[in-house]
């Protein structure tokens, strides 16, 4: 069986000479969108340690460090809807592809930034191209997978790549900025995007498109100050403060954005979002999932790097070996839910994960005020474990639920909600932080809101996560 695609697929020449021979479960597409996926990933994690050097060499202000890491995040989660819309109007294989290409040129530009404004500006640009390559990574793998039980395996070790990617990423940083220097934090993306655009121009067929769908706009522009507001106003919120004007009035706009978004849509001849998808449960439910999972792990994670390093002294480094237990159970939790998906359906694992998790985190709210290191590991293990044991089903949640012509915008909306999750959990871990640094109230609490949400998505993946075939 070939990947060879009908017409209209985003390939120049015809779709048999292009497309590869490969049978179905050939790894090579899977390699290919998973180093794609994982460059995103790691350009997250692998920065944090490297953002105190870099400002100290640019001369950079507070607020240039900041912008720093906030530029390729707002960028990333406010263009994932425009990347998705992208995708299936124009193919997958060809917006990925492109974003392949802007992600590596423009992270040879933050190698060679000459000064702060110039390196922001260039992760901007980054995360601009993240934002082209998530959607068409998973729309690519359920075009390149089309039988439920290899696709879902291949879901699994796609979310794995997560895990891998945040686990190497405060290590590796660290490693590089203390021998290399901190542009080579920049410059290791480049070998892995060319790899990733050879692989997949290879090994991954040419994708559908549908041209004759309009490009609506004003939804876009509308979607992308939304997220992109929301995002900045929750960034701030741990700064400044739930109640501080600028995080009030950022949050109002969002708001406005987000109605003219929904305005729009009812209106809409080729709406952006179909607001009908959202009217399916499995897939509402599966993004809101996504958003609950990531504001318990992030949060976690966020939490949990700075109070080792402000309350108990660690270095960055010596930060990001305390939290490899967490990162770690990551790395193969979502390829062992993808095996095991065949024999129980998502919805058990799902919903196991999001138990496990809410446990672990509930174990470190109740471990006292100043827990010793070793209690913290199984909490940590849990939380990382259970999150990605889960992620497998919700992502086959919302892919399966996504009508044809639609895996990009499905793609983008789990991806988008995913976003929006992990930048409310650093927020709220932010300000519980700043209650109480010294006595260890803030770490607890914030645990404990990580606890409750992952029961809240626990009880959805419940109602909205299918269990297998013939049950209901």
């Amino acid at each position: 069986m070939t990947f060879a695609g009908p017409a209209g697929a985003d390939g120049p020449e015809p779709a048999d000479e292009s497309a590869p021979e490969p049978g179905r479960r050939s790894p090579a597409p899977l390699l290919a969108v998973c180093a794609g996926y994982f460059m995103v990933i790691l350009d997250v994690t692998i920065i944090n340690v490297a953002v105190p050097v870099i400002g100290r060499e640019l001369s950079a202000s507070l607020t240039g460090i900041q912008w720093i890491t906030d530029g390729y995040t707002l960028a990333f989660a406010g263009f994932l809807m425009t990347g998705g819309a992208l995708g299936d109007r124009l193919g997958n294989r060809r917006i990925f592809c492109s974003g392949v290409v802007v992600f590596t040129a423009s992270s040879a530009g933050c190698a060679l930034a000459p000064d702060a404004l110039f390196l922001v500006a260039a992760r901007v640009v980054e995360g601009i191209g993240a934002a082209l390559i998530v959607p068409g990574s998973l729309a690519l793998l359920q075009q390149a997978y089309p039988d439920p039980a290899t696709r879902a395996r291949a879901f699994g070790l796609w979310g794995s790549m997560a895990g891998t990617a945040a686990s190497a990423g405060p290590l590796l940083g660290g490693l590089l900025v203390s021998t290399v220097g901190w542009r080579w934090v920049f410059l290791i993306n480049l070998p892995v995007g060319v790899a990733c655009l050879v692989l997949t121009l290879r090994q991954v067929a040419p994708s559908p498109r549908d041209t004759a769908r309009a490009l609506d706009r004003p939804a876009q522009c509308a979607v992308v100050a939304t997220v992109a507001l929301l995002t900045a106003a929750l960034n701030e919120a741990g700064r400044r403060g739930w109640t501080d004007p600028v995080v009030l009035t950022g949050l109002a706009l969002a708001a406005a954005a987000a109605a003219v978004f929904v305005l729009r849509e009812r209106l809409a001849a080729s709406p952006a979002l179909p607001l009908g998808l959202l009217r399916s449960r499995a897939m509402s439910g599966g993004a809101a999932i996504g958003l609950l999972f990531n504001l318990g792990f992030y949060g976690m994670v966020f939490t949990a790097s700075l109070d080792f390093q402000r309350r108990r002294g660690l270095s960055a480094l010596e930060t990001g070996a305390a939290l490899f237990p967490a990162v770690a159970m990551t790395m193969f939790a979502s390829a062992l839910s993808g095996r095991l998906t065949r024999r129980t359906g998502d919805r058990p694992l799902v919903v196991s994960g999001m138990l496990l998790a809410a446990l672990g985190l509930a174990g470190w709210a109740v471990a006292g005020p100043d827990p010793g290191y070793p209690l913290l590991v199984l909490p940590m293990m849990a939380a990382g474990f259970g999150t990605s044991f889960a992620l497998t089903g919700s992502t086959a949640t919302v892919m399966g639920a996504a009508p044809p012509g639609y895996p990009g915008v499905a793609s983008a909306l789990f991806n988008t909600t995913r976003q929006i999750g992990s930048a409310t959990g650093v927020a709220l871990g932010g300000s519980l932080l700043s209650m109480d640094a010294a006595h260890g109230a803030g770490p607890r609490t914030s645990m404990a809101v990580g606890a409750l949400a992952y029961l809240t998505a626990a009880g959805l993946a419940w109602l909205c996560v299918p269990g297998k075939p013939g049950q209901a």
